[in-house]
């Protein structure tokens, strides 16, 4: 018995789409590349003609099925709430289910499902740094190029970590015992790419007072999988972070993340496997919004105004946005004292990045990626804020493309810069 729903099973819903072409405007990828099939309700026509056997599962239906964000804009915009994100997930099930996995998405699956292997990369890279990165002038405002496979030689990622995230807290932290405990699911970017988001958790959480542990045996949140449609990847994933998180038991314990994805890819997508796995999903909060329901914005206002403040803007993570968490990130960047924030343009838009999808159609993304960057340059900040580690790496990339000078950061280094140390 499948955790994941077949194609079949969506025939009401995509029975619901009435082809009145309101996710034209919300779809980044329709407004780019100007084609039926990659709007939801061409999409939704595709996979119906799937059902009735009048489409072959050709290259052609591959390719579709491909250019998708993932990032629910239609379906939180759609009259009749079609869910299209996850028609199109089954489809990619369906595909690699008859055809196979593509090779990228064999060569992310392999190395996501194996933390020993992700480790030993991610190491590897501070040894082999020479052979593997070309390394770049700082004042160009890159960190690296990437000339690996799938990966386009001037895109710039972070830096890997030589000591992941996880490996620096193999002990709980301790606050106080008549609050719930926080159990801190890092995903992969926050322990390999981003420590220092996970390094501001954790000085943010001792603020707080919350007691925290950062179990040692969780994997990846398995987006990356569902997204390439390898549903026993996802299962795999899915069994080693419900037995990691099981808490010893104890029932009050919160799981927050401070990445939208994995908010999306270990409570939306785990509740909607039922089973074990919804117990999990059930306790899963966003980081901000958590901090924000207890009381941090009240702590933050009562800090002294520093005399010189950075001019913030921020970007909306989709996987945040679709799920109604939208006010609370901006209540606490309003609250900073060593803060000036302002809305952006277009602040509530796709930056283009959609996981796998920004290597498959990285000219696609970088196109979607130049709205964002000018909505940045508009606002004259001096920083770009957000909330998920893989939609700063599509701006950063962005913003450097368009030659501008702004940096991004994560909420929450912002927040524990203005605190003081413990």
């Amino acid at each position: 018995m499948s955790n994941h729903k077949k194609l079949a099973d969506f025939r009401a819903d995509i029975d619901k789409c009435v082809k009145c072409g309101a996710c034209q405007a919300q779809c980044a990828v329709y407004k780019t590349i100007k084609r039926e099939s990659t709007v939801a309700r061409g999409k939704i026509a595709i996979a119906n003609a799937l059902l009735d056997k009048d489409l072959p599962l050709d290259k052609r239906f591959v390719l579709d099925m491909s250019q998708c964000l993932l990032c629910g804009s239609c379906f939180d915009k759609c009259p009749n709430l079609v869910p299209t994100d996850q028609i199109v997930m089954a489809a990619r099930r369906e595909i690699a289910e008859r055809k196979g996995l593509s090779t990228f998405g064999k060569a992310i699956t392999s190395v996501i499902k194996r933390p020993k292997l992700m480790n030993t990369l991610a190491k590897s890279s501070d040894h082999f740094g020479g052979i593997l990165f070309k390394k770049i002038p700082d004042h160009s405002g890159l960190r690296l190029r990437f000339p690996l496979p799938f990966i386009t030689t001037d895109r710039s990622i972070p830096d890997f970590t030589p000591t992941p995230f996880r490996e620096r807290y193999p002990q709980p932290i301790g606050g106080n015992t008549d609050k719930p405990t926080l159990s801190f699911f890092t995903g992969c970017m926050i322990n390999y790419t981003y420590p220092e988001v996970g390094e501001a958790l954790v000085k943010v959480v001792r603020f707080m007072g919350f007691p925290l542990i950062i179990p040692q045996d969780q994997g990846c949140c398995g987006l990356p999988a569902l997204a390439a449609g390898d549903e026993k990847t996802v299962d795999q994933l899915a069994d080693a972070n419900v037995t990691a998180f099981s808490c010893n038991g104890q029932n009050d314990v919160v799981i927050v993340t401070a990445c939208a994805s994995c908010y999306s890819g270990i409570g939306e997508r785990y509740r909607a496997m039922g089973k074990d796995y919804a117990q999990m999903g059930d306790k899963v909060v966003d980081i901000l919004k958590f901090l924000a329901d207890n009381g941090l914005v009240e702590k933050l206002q009562q800090l002294p105004r520093w005399k010189e403040t950075k001019r913030v803007t921020y970007h909306d993570p989709c996987h945040l946005r679709t799920q109604g968490i939208t006010t609370e990130p901006r209540a606490i960047l309003s609250a900073l004292p060593n803060v000036n924030f302002v809305e952006m343009e277009g602040a509530d838009k796709c930056c283009g990045l959609g996981g796998t999808f920004s290597v498959y159609h990285y000219d696609t993304s970088r196109e979607i990626g130049k709205r964002k960057a000018d909505g940045i340059a508009a606002s004259n900040a001096d920083l770009v804020a957000s909330a998920c580690p893989g939609c700063m790496m599509q701006l950063q990339d962005s913003i450097n493309h368009a030659k501008l000078p702004q940096q991004v950061c994560h909420v929450l280094e912002l927040v524990a810069d203005c605190l003081p140390d413990s």
